[in-house]
């Protein structure tokens, strides 16, 4: 059996999750990438053995938000590799509306993409986790909405305040067993295709052209710049690392300072 770490990357899609994906095989890790497109999946899966070799990753379609099909993964996943040493759980979705035309559909797919898959994956692989005795890691991706309220993202906001409880709960159920569990609190992704199909609304809610958008996020840093992809993997391969771990139950910023507790 192949003795390399196995990183599983929900939402490895595309965009942050395959940077992510791409940074945890730079890293040394196998990276099982799981994503609601399978094509994208794979695709990611197929440049990180290009350039790390066959068998350095596999691509699988999953839906986070079932909880057959997050079972079903985890078994694959475990066929694939063998073991499961760090979760990254980096599926989000976010609909920006006021609260007065906010459509209850877009709030429940908010909280079944940012909160309940979350737990799905969370549960599938803590045991798979548990099962071989790896002091693992659970890393979720969530935002500094997690922390301050967000103005229109009533939907987003909420899942992923509650995602940090979720995290801390973790953290005390997986301590026994050698598992830590994190949130990495992320400032705005402002090149992300998230953030960018954002913008109308944040333009109509802000009272300004879109094209000042960015700009007026960027005012908001104290460090004058949005979050890079880069930033996330930094500090994304140290809460992986045995130099974390001591550190449980966390919700580290990454914010350039506009969230500070």
């Amino acid at each position: 059996m192949n003795n390399k770490p196995t990183a599983i990357v929900i939402g490895g899609g595309q965009t942050l999750g395959a940077f992510l994906s791409k940074g945890l095989a730079d890293a040394g890790y196998r990276v099982a990438v799981a994503d609601l497109n399978g094509d994208n999946a794979e695709r990611v899966a197929a440049e990180i053995n290009a350039a790390h070799g066959a068998g350095s990753a596999a691509g699988f379609a999953a839906d986070a938000t079932n909880e057959a099909a997050v079972d079903e993964l985890a078994a694959a996943v475990d066929r694939t590799f063998g073991r499961s040493d760090l979760l990254l759980y980096s599926a989000g979705v976010a609909k920006a509306s006021p609260i007065w035309d906010f459509p209850l559909k877009d709030f429940q797919r908010s909280l079944d993409v940012n909160l309940t898959g979350y737990f799905l994956c969370a549960r599938a692989f803590a045991r798979l986790m548990i099962r071989d005795g790896i002091h693992g890691r659970i890393i979720e991706i969530n935002s500094k909405s997690g922390k301050v309220g967000s103005k229109y993202n009533a939907g987003y906001s909420a899942a992923k305040f509650g995602a940090v409880g979720l995290t801390q709960s973790l953290a005390l159920d997986l301590a026994d067993k050698g598992i830590t569990v994190n949130a990495l609190m992320l400032g705005n992704l402002l090149k992300s295709p998230m953030f960018q199909s954002l913008i109308p609304e944040y333009a109509k809610k802000l009272g300004i052209p879109e094209d000042q958008v960015e700009q007026t996020y960027i005012d908001k840093v104290p460090l004058k710049r949005g979050c890079d992809y880069q930033d996330v993997l930094n500090v994304l391969l140290f809460y992986a690392s045995d130099k974390a771990s001591y550190c449980t139950g966390q919700s580290i910023n990454i914010t350039g300072g506009q969230v500070m507790f």
